[in-house]
């Protein structure tokens, strides 16, 4: 692809759908390659709209508000970055040849619903996965849990971060973890996946890049295995490279992939697996950067953003490690606008470590508003340093700044 100037009729143009934390650092990729970037999300001074060209509010569900803002832009490239989208109204955008999704509108179609890529991994590609089952009413929900017994998993089919998902003990969890399942899916779809619970010994994430090569031919890629730990659903700790088995990791890379060549198209993939020795299981994939790739900020050559950037606009990529690594999320701890931190200038003088504030508007308990980074000898002594740099950084109130 041709790189033009940004803001000029040669201008390479790409629209992000979603201008999180991650979406944020593809936009400053984007844009040291001199693509323009316009940022799209639910409200305003989300973190990626602070760093593109231009932004634009919209509820991106609404399939009509979607069409129209992209005929009013016309963008070359269309870029998921959440998943809480009109993902048919994608499909017809991209058999229009309005723009071209990435990696593909049937990839995007597929991954944004739990219903969808399960079935493909499992059903279609005969990828080891835990038992499962879906549901669409409290009464169907109730089944499937005696069906695939406890402990289980209930998630909603559309759902990030955690959100909606609950692990249940007993019967008598199923209907506080239906009620919080509509309460967190992204888009009301009043359906949910219940997963049987896998004794994995460690859990990772396989940032899988499919970029394009000389002759034009699809190459697949693999970044060291990112280790990461979870709470309730949302990781809290990541890091590169995890050790594992030749074995655990030929597998790994076999199931991550047959999944992304099913899904098609060029960009970064994160591919979630279960591992216990050289058993691997698959979990989820998501067509984009991960929240636990943050890590690679620090421990690669080219972040898992870069990679993305370069492997959309077809250039050639480098998945080299630098150094272990680790990161470490610092939450909102508050539920208040505008929120400030302190403990900065101490937690950048932990060793070897940085920091990513990524400038949320509205702060909650448990949102994300940071990471720490940290790089070290070993993985171990990089976590230990990214986890005490992630402590030193307090959010504080400003409603509690006297005024003048």
């Amino acid at each position: 692809m041709r790189i033009g100037t940004p803001l000029s009729p040669s201008a390479v143009k790409v629209m992000l759908l979603g201008c999180g934390e991650l979406g944020k650092e593809v936009i400053i990729a984007l844009q040291r390659l001199g693509v323009e970037v316009i940022g799209v999300d639910r409200y305003p001074n989300a973190p990626g709209m602070q760093v593109a060209h231009r932004s634009h509010v919209i509820d991106m569900s609404d399939a009509q508000a979607l069409r129209a803002l992209v005929e009013a832009e016309r963008p070359h490239l269309i870029v998921p970055e959440i998943e809480a989208i009109a993902t048919d109204e994608l499909v017809r955008i991209e058999a229009d040849g309005l723009a071209t999704v990435i990696p593909t509108a049937r990839a995007t179609q597929l991954t944004m619903n739990r219903e969808g890529i399960r079935r493909l991994a499992a059903e279609e590609l005969g990828l080891a996965t835990s038992p499962y089952r879906f549901a669409s009413s409290l009464t169907e929900l109730q089944a499937a849990c005696a069906e695939i017994g406890f402990p289980c998993l209930v998630k909603p089919v559309m759902s990030s971060s955690g959100k909606g998902q609950s692990l249940l003990k007993s019967a008598a969890d199923v209907e506080t973890a239906w009620q919080y399942a509509q309460a967190g899916s992204r888009v009301d779809h009043g359906r949910v996946i219940v997963e049987g619970f896998i004794d994995f010994e460690y859990e990772i994430t396989l940032l899988t890049v499919r970029s394009q090569g000389e002759d034009n031919d699809i190459l697949t890629s693999f970044c060291a295995p990112v280790g990461h730990v979870q709470v309730k659903g949302d990781y809290v700790e990541s890091w590169q490279p995890q050790r594992m088995n030749p074995l655990a990791l030929q597998r790994a890379q076999e199931m991550a992939r047959k999944i992304t060549t099913a899904l098609g198209g060029r960009g970064l993939f994160g591919v979630e697996l279960f591992v216990k020795g050289d058993e691997v299981w698959f979990s989820e994939v998501s067509p984009r950067p991960h929240d636990t790739g943050l890590v690679t900020l620090m421990s690669q050559y080219f972040s898992e953003f870069e990679l993305h950037a370069r492997a959309i606009l077809g250039l050639p990529v480098d998945v080299g490690q630098r150094e272990p690594a680790a990161s470490a999320v610092i939450y909102g701890r508050m539920d208040e606008s505008g929120i400030a931190f302190d403990g900065v200038a101490a937690a950048l003088a932990v060793p070897r470590s940085d920091l990513r504030l990524f400038g949320k508007p509205e702060a909650f308990e448990r949102r994300r508003m940071g990471v720490a980074l940290a790089a070290g000898s070993d993985t171990d002594v990089a976590r230990d340093r990214a986890k005490l740099a992630a402590g030193l950084v307090q959010p504080v109130s400003m409603a509690d700044e006297p005024t003048a």
